[in-house]
């Protein structure tokens, strides 16, 4: 055959031709496990099925029962392993009225006993079998937008016709089980078997006991889960199963053993059985076809999620099959192949036109270089080219002993091209053919699905980023990094979140926390936690408030969903800090030593559980060096270990670590997370302050004297600092209006608040009122005020007001370069709160 059978008139036809021959050259016995299995294989290639299956009525007659398969998985299109025969199901429905059902997406939307698909929209055909013994339905499923077509269904229909009911067990003329069978009771674990299953086991008839445990004990353990999967009924659906296992012999290395079976229902009093054969596997390999190895690609395309995985599934199932010397898969977009995997990676394997293209991990093939390989694509059918046919080098050089070209059709275009080549002459048989094209079709629509999850995934991605910090500060004294991975195992946001919060005087806050669930709801209350946390933080509550206000705010918003949170508040010039944990995990320092501690100490409820939950403050002490990390469980919780496990792995990574580059020390911690589940991670190395602040603070009593009171406090402190005279004026004068105004047009509780750092000095009133001062327009000459903010704004380099917690805080910061200022960065006493008269 030159060439691949075109997708036209004369194409149809010779597939018909062609699944005529492949039913006469089957040699199964009619009616047995492995014929009924070939059949839904053959439907898979000739009618261009994705998914076949058998039904037959159970034993108590009540119930279809899927007793075969083929292909991808069923769920993705939502099919049930039972059917209730009176039902309106497409398999009882065309085994009651013997006429085939062939419906498209609409019709099967409005079934009534229809379930949600995961797949797109596809078409399915269930058909009676005519075969000898009757009683079983044949169901296919298409995800070709035309369907299955007149050719596809007459293969339907030839196969069908060969579709016998198989019979519950092999056994002889006499009743027993034939040498080969097996027969086992789930219920008991008792066994019928063969002698032929007997001798592979090596155990004689006389020395077995019917006990399955008895044959579960001579298998290699390591594949001993893997078979107790089969052999147990609650991690089964009835249907097909097949695997390879070893059995240990007394001498010599173990014996490979193939196990074909498929699971019975039982009624009226009679047990679910599993019934099948079991054979030496060196003899059965010889048996494993094209035609299976295309079922193998599409079970591995099922579960492939991206663009990688299904190319990387496509090379692992052609490859060594095919014999070939090189492959490649690759996406089309615009007049460039992008590829995707190369096999093998190295450059020097490729044509030079390829090489000249390797901008990046692989090249990008331009098309409009290979003409010869444009035309395939266009006309969307496989192209093979035996050793010494005329090609554009950059084509030859793949394949010179031989060249196929599989263009992969996705939904309404072309998605991409696999190039498999061979170096010495390579002959192309039937069913290698078949086997490619089969294989283009699924590889085709993978791709296309796995393009799509790429590019949902990456805009999850991208709105998850979008409700992070998009930098951290810069931090006095100490230096963050943070790090969020998304989930892998989906499309939906995740609800972690980090946030590193400056606070005045030197303090900052490192929050993190993790909502409950993965889901659009989640990362929203994520995004309305993070902004409630940054506002109570920065009114300036200690951490157990900012924890407590979260939490009451979390209770109002009457959602289903909790929240955990670890907050941490660090002095960045005592070195000292206080922490709140609310369900959440323990921070974990690193000293300088190189040793790792996590505080042991109480923490409160999650956020959104009790409204009046407590939240206790529990201080750290941070030594110049110390590390000091906090993480969600995304890192540190597996289904393997479970969380403290996780916490001593996460602290020993973190002990290991050099902390003098943080960004690197994030990278390494987040090498082996888990991506079922998305994981945010905060590290705050602390250094201390190269020159700490000197600090003075007055409380101004309401007295007539009060503003004499609070410009004699500072003079003495200015004199204190070795500020000059000449330098205090601008100071005296702010402070004079500040404090002015707060007595004026406020009540209660006055501070003032002095600190000198670096030639600046910033003079801070706080009040109790949250109005924030105004300043004026315009001025008359007949105004008795409002030129106090004209006086500060003048003498200031800036000023401003912040809310703060039970009112306002309005400050200056007056600039005293030019003047012979003392160093600040000498450690002085950091004095509390002064009272009294001066």
């Amino acid at each position: 055959m030159a060439d691949v059978v075109s997708e036209g008139a004369a194409g149809r036809g010779a597939r018909t031709l062609r699944a005529e021959a492949a039913l006469t050259s089957l040699t199964d016995e009619p009616g047995s496990p492995q014929r009924l299995h070939h059949l839904l294989e053959l439907t898979l290639v000739f009618a261009g099925a994705t998914f076949a299956a058998v039904y037959i009525p159970a034993e108590d007659d009540d119930l279809l029962c899927l007793i075969e398969s083929a292909g991808v998985p069923r769920t993705l299109y939502g099919l049930r392993d039972t059917y209730a025969r009176s039902g309106r199901s497409p398999v009882a429905t065309a085994l009651r009225d013997g006429q085939p059902v062939v419906l498209g997406p609409g019709e099967l939307a409005a079934c009534p006993e229809s379930r949600r698909a995961l797949s797109p929209e596809f078409h399915l055909a269930a058909l009676p079998a005519h075969g000898d013994g009757g009683g079983a339905c044949l169901l296919a499923v298409s995800e070709d937008t035309a369907g299955f077509g007149t050719e596809g269904r007459k293969c339907l229909e030839l196969i069908a016709g060969a579709v016998v009911r198989p019979a519950p067990a092999e056994r002889t003329e006499g009743g027993d089980l034939a040498a080969g069978a097996f027969s086992l009771a789930m219920d008991t674990g008792r066994v019928e078997v063969g002698d032929e299953i007997l001798e592979l086991f090596g155990i004689g008839a006389d020395a077995f006991d019917g006990k399955v445990e008895t044959l579960l004990g001579l298998t290699v353990p390591e594949d001993l889960p893997s078979l107790m999967s089969v052999v147990e009924a609650d991690h089964m659906s009835i249907g097909d199963r097949e695997l390879e296992f070893r059995v240990l012999q007394p001498t010599g290395p173990p014996r490979w053993l193939r196990l074909r079976g498929r699971l019975l229902p039982g009624g009226d009093g009679r047990p679910v059985r599993l019934v099948g054969t079991v054979g030496d596997a060196t003899t059965l390999r010889s048996d494993v076809t094209d035609v299976a190895r295309v079922q193998r690609l599409a079970a591995a395309l099922a579960i492939a999620g991206t663009v990688r995985d299904v190319s990387h599934a496509v090379v692992a199932a052609l490859r060594a099959p095919l014999r070939a010397d090189r492959i490649a898969l690759a996406e089309l977009e615009g007049d460039r192949l992008v590829v995707t995997v190369l096999d093998p990676p190295e450059p020097e394997d490729w044509p030079e036109l390829w090489r000249l293209e390797w901008r990046s991990e692989w090249p990008d093939a331009p098309v409009r270089a290979m003409p010869t390989l444009a035309a395939a694509l266009r006309e969307g059918r496989a192209q093979i080219w035996p050793a010494g046919t005329a090609l554009e080098p950059a084509l030859a050089e793949v394949g010179p002993g031989g060249l196929a070209v599989l263009p992969l059709p996705g939904v309404g275009r072309m998605a991409g091209a696999c190039l498999i080549g061979w170096d010495t002459p390579h002959d192309f048989g039937t069913d290698e053919r078949a086997l490619l094209t089969a294989s283009a079709g699924l590889a085709g629509q993978a791709l296309m699905r796995a393009h799509a999850f790429d590019a949902e995934h990456e805009l999850v991605g991208m709105l998850q980023r979008q409700l992070l910090p998009r930098r951290l500060p810069e931090l006095p004294g100490a230096v963050a990094v943070a790090r969020y991975l998304p989930s892998t195992a989906g499309l939906e946001l995740g609800g972690d979140w980090y946030d590193v919060i400056p606070l005045p005087d030197n303090h900052v806050a490192l929050v993190i926390g993790d909502v409950q669930g993965h889901s659009a709801a989640a990362a929203t209350l994520m995004g309305q936690m993070r902004t409630a946390l940054r506002a109570y933080a920065v009114e300036g509550h200690p951490p157990d408030v900012v924890v407590s206000h979260a939490n009451r705010l979390l209770m109002d918003l009457e959602t289903d969903l909790f929240a955990t949170c670890a907050y941490v508040d660090v002095d960045l010039e005592e070195g000292s800090a206080w922490y709140v944990r609310a369900g959440h995990l323990p921070p974990v320092l690193r000293h300088p030593d190189g040793s790792t501690e996590i505080p042991e100490a109480d923490g409160g409820p999650p956020l959104g559980v009790v409204r009046q939950g407590e939240f206790p403050m529990s201080p750290l002490r941070l030594q110049s060096g110390t590390v000091l990390a906090l993480t969600t469980d995304g890192l540190v919780e597996s289904h393997e270990a479970d969380i403290d496990e996780g916490m001593n792995r996460f602290a020993h990574g973190l002990a290991v670590s050099d902390p003098g580059h943080l960004g690197l020390v994030a990278d390494a911690l987040l090498g082996n997370a888990r991506r079922s589940d998305d994981v945010a991670l905060l590290l705050l190395r602390y250094d201390g302050m190269a020159s700490r602040p000197q600090r003075e603070a007055w409380t101004v009593w309401r007295v007539p004297q009060a503003v004499g009171q609070a410009r004699r406090f500072t003079r003495r402190t200015l004199r204190a600092w070795g500020i000059p005279a000449d330098a205090m004026d601008a100071v005296l004068l702010v402070v004079s209006e500040l404090v002015t105004n707060a007595l004026v047009h406020t009540d209660g509780r006055v501070r003032l608040d002095l600190t000198l750092v670096n030639h600046r000095m910033r003079v801070a009133v706080t009040d109790s009122s949250a109005r924030t001062p105004v300043k004026p327009t315009s001025i008359g000459w007949e105004a008795t005020g409002g030129r106090g903010i004209l006086l500060v704004e003048a003498m200031s380099a800036t000023w401003g007001t912040v809310p703060v917690s039970g009112g306002k805080q309005v400050w200056s910061e007056i600039s005293l370069e030019g003047y012979d200022v003392a160093p600040t960065g000498v450690p002085g006493a950091h004095n509390p709160e002064q009272r009294g008269m001066p």
